[in-house]
């Protein structure tokens, strides 16, 4: 498989995750420069390189597969991808670039499970739309925006809730 790495994901990244995350970090108070450039660092090289080539290998594992099947293949796939362990290292480098070193523990993972397993259903029909309505070219995009969106829905229901 030839890995992607595109000038266009790069600046899609830096400037989605950014942000949302920006906007979740406003809601809550806890706005800081370093965080968002920090983030926008994390959203053009680590997930602008992982999430396209993995979407491109969920296309080619499924290619061969039509119908429901195929669709929650791909859907499953992604869920595997989007796990309580990536959850854990976004919030890892959250609390890494807001200077919060000494909140990073096993903490983090469990919150991050609790975060998965609160949001399956959500996350179900997120990943669903991204991989079988989304063309695969946009793929990255849409996957952006729906994670931000994810990030503010958190800020707005720490507040509320």
């Amino acid at each position: 498989m030839k890995w992607k790495y595109s000038g266009i994901n790069v600046l899609r990244g830096a400037v989605i995750y950014t942000c949302g995350d920006s906007i979740a970090a406003l809601l809550l108070g806890e706005f800081q420069w370093s965080r968002l450039l920090g983030l926008g660092l994390v959203g053009a090289t680590f997930y602008a390189f992982e999430i396209p080539n993995y979407f491109n290998w969920i296309e080619k594992k499924v290619a061969e597969g039509k119908g429901l099947k195929a669709s929650l293949c791909k859907t499953a796939l992604a869920m595997l991808y989007f796990n309580p362990v990536w959850i854990a290292r976004h919030l890892f480098f959250i609390e890494l670039f807001s200077g919060r070193v000494e909140d990073i523990s096993w903490g983090l993972m469990r919150a991050a499970l609790f975060s998965f397993l609160a949001n399956i259903p959500i996350s179900l029909l997120g990943n669903y739309f991204i991989q079988n309505v989304i063309r695969l070219r946009w793929r990255f995009l849409a996957s952006a925006v729906f994670s931000a969106l994810m990030a503010i829905y958190y800020a707005v229901s720490r507040v509320l809730f």
